[in-house]
């Protein structure tokens, strides 16, 4: 049994999360740590844990950690954490800056504890077909790829730069950037992009964009990581990939494993999922990893480096030309 703790439900995904740990049998969701006492108390309640301060949290027998709180306190908490031996489990975008990213790699590697990003859609099942096909070389050389997700925009401190980093590139970058060097086994080198604030001309961050990236093994990619959905759209975002080899092209949609349902009492459709529970799958990989001190599928690493992607696609903007990841990490 795993003994596991919560820190923030700031993000959304958290009460996934919580859910999860609930219907795995080996876990056990014990305390939740939140900078908002009320919102602490009322998760505690929802899913039958003890609302704690941080520091008791980190004191109390808990193995791991779920850190869901606004992306400029990653750092903050999965440091905290790992000081305190605890294993972490990290939201997404692991970091809002390189040295926020190897501060949190480096603390964890200090206190021998794992650190895992919240990368979900390594475990949806179409997603890893298209791997297993990828692998088996059914498409040949990996020459290029076509990734959107596009959603809607969350609300909230997501629209608030000191509290996200950015807006819809920093939000739904790293999900496909992560699953094209996951699928291409190979960094990228120079990323270019263009942002604008098209569809909540209100907000003072980028709510939609266009990134092409460069791979160290010549591959090609693009993605639009824009919040161009409606407040209706059923769903965070669509995950969709176009994979294109010298022997073969190949299409993923992560989310379609689902029916679409309407009601006189709505005014959207609903999705009902048939299919895969990514979030479900990524919580056990990460409990499994505790249990079994084995390094988790997507690694503090593995969120450094999609996080470069974001990083690299901002300081593009400012400076109106490609950026390569070595210029980057200079910065």
């Amino acid at each position: 049994m795993v003994r596991v703790g919560m820190i923030s439900f700031a993000h959304l995904h958290a009460h996934s999360y919580a859910s999860c740990l609930k219907r795995l049998p080996d876990a056990q969701l014990v305390g939740i740590a939140d900078e908002d006492t009320q919102r602490a108390m009322e998760m505690a309640e929802r899913h039958d844990a003890k609302a704690m301060s941080l520091d008791e949290l980190l004191a109390s027998d808990v193995q791991a950690v779920i850190v869901c709180s606004e992306n400029v306190r990653h750092r903050e908490h999965v440091v905290a954490a790992a000081q305190a031996g605890k294993h972490v489990m990290c939201e997404k975008p692991l970091c809002i800056s390189v040295a926020d990213g190897e501060a949190m790699i480096e603390a964890c590697r200090k206190a021998k504890v794992q650190l895992a990003t919240a990368f979900p859609c390594r475990f949806s099942t179409p997603i890893q077909r298209l791997k297993a096909v990828c692998e088996a070389g059914d498409l040949g050389k990996l020459l290029a790829i076509k990734g959107t997700n596009h959603g809607r925009y969350p609300g909230g401190w997501f629209g608030e730069r000191e509290l996200s980093g950015g807006g819809a590139v920093t939000d739904h970058t790293v999900h496909v950037a992560d699953l094209m060097r996951w699928f291409l086994k190979s960094e990228a080198s120079r990323v270019y992009a263009e942002t604008d604030r098209l569809f909540h001309p209100e907000l003072k961050v980028e709510d939609c964009g266009t990134l092409t990236i460069e791979f160290e093994s010549g591959a090609f990619a693009s993605l639009d990581p824009s919040w161009s959905r409606l407040n209706a759209y059923p769903f965070w975002g669509d995950v969709t990939m176009t994979v294109v080899g010298t022997q073969g092209t190949a299409m993923v949609d992560a989310f379609n494993q689902k029916m679409t349902v309407y009601g006189e009492k709505q005014n959207h459709g609903d999705w009902y999922f048939w299919g895969s529970d990514l979030d479900l799958g990524l919580v056990a990989d990460f409990l499994d990893a505790v249990d079994q001190n084995r390094t988790p599928s997507a690694t503090g690493e593995d969120g450094l480096r999609a996080s470069e992607v974001t990083l690299a696609a901002y300081q593009s903007v400012e400076m109106g030309r490609p950026v390569t990841i070595q210029e980057l990490r200079k910065t």
